[in-house]
């Protein structure tokens, strides 16, 4: 449900923001806006950023093959940090560009009410994608606090779209008062100094949504609620005496892979510890399907390893 709630989301993103991109860029043309431009060229770079996210989520689900045993969720990661860069260096990098452009040489708005028409439309537009995109970030939250929940997810999809409609729509309101600034203070370097602020804006949405990926991408442990869930399944079993280790990694959005170190019986022979073994290992799974791969390994609780099993 997540995972369709965020395609969805993205869906909307990308076609809001092609309609966007193409109004933008024709009132910038017959404007000659510099904040307006700068407002196309995010809503340019916001399309491409949810092609890639698209994509990222198809190859996510590609089935394990021989050069890569555990899959390719982690594609979904690496495509969200590249979209994080695309932010910061198109969004953020030609927004700075042109208002620094403006400033130095600064012109005339003519024709302001094609602006001001386009921004209220696309507002609107960005507001209905920007819903779709609160949804699926409120449905994956489950009641945490907004930062928290940012912090902890593991879906990327669902902050990168909710951040870049929300940057979008605070960059309008910019562009929108640099626009109606520099026609009513006859200050046409206000206007580059809007666009100075959306790229400062789209930099700073860029740097949270690079760091959050980055930790994805090499390697982020499973949320604290899922190791403890294990914990207690595996503490259940009579013949388990401790879980001496839990350890999880993050492939993707739903892929987890769990390993488990437990102390058993001593007096347990091989055929029952691999019987052991395997109805741990699917009680884990089914109770947790986001499971990928379940590790679990007999260890005496002093450390001392007395052997290894997989269940897969």
């Amino acid at each position: 449900m997540a995972e369709h709630s965020s395609r969805t989301a993205i869906i909307a993103a990308l076609i809001g923001n092609l309609c966007i991109a193409a109004t933008k860029g024709v009132a910038a043309a017959v404007s000659g806006s510099s904040a307006m431009l700068s407002e196309a060229i995010h809503s340019v770079v916001d399309t491409g950023n949810e092609v890639l996210l698209l994509y990222g989520q198809h190859r996510s689900t590609l089935p394990p093959d021989p050069r890569h045993p555990f899959g390719h969720g982690r594609e979904l990661y690496f495509w969200s940090f590249v979209v994080a860069l695309l932010i910061f260096a198109l969004g953020a990098g030609v927004s700075a560009y042109e208002g620094v452009i403006h400033i130095m040489n600064p012109e005339p708005i003519t024709k302001a009410w094609v602006s001001f028409v386009v921004l209220g439309l696309s507002f609107v537009f960005e507001g209905i994608s920007w819903w779709f995109g609160w949804k699926s970030f409120n449905q994956a939250r489950r009641g945490k606090r907004f930062w928290l929940a940012f912090k902890s997810s593991k879906d990327p999809a669902t902050f990168l779209v909710l951040f870049e409609d929300s940057a979008a729509l605070l960059g309008i309101v910019i562009a929108a008062a640099a626009t109606g600034l520099s026609i009513l203070l006859q200050r046409p370097w206000i206007d580059g100094f809007g666009s100075i602020l959306i790229g400062i804006l789209l930099a700073v949405v860029a740097v949270l949504l690079a760091r959050e990926s980055k930790a994805l991408l090499i390697g982020e442990g499973a949320a604290p609620e899922l190791t403890s869930s294990i914990r207690q399944i595996a503490n259940a079993e009579p013949r388990v005496t401790q879980v001496t280790d839990v350890t999880t990694s993050q492939l993707a959005p739903d892929q987890v892979i769990a390993n488990i170190a437990i102390d058993i019986e001593d007096s347990l022979r091989v055929p029952d510890v691999e019987q052991l073994i395997a109805s741990l290992a699917q009680r884990i799974s089914a109770e947790h399907p986001e499971l990928f791969r379940v590790f679990i390994r007999p260890e005496p609780a002093q450390g001392e390893h007395s052997g290894a099993a997989e269940v897969g």
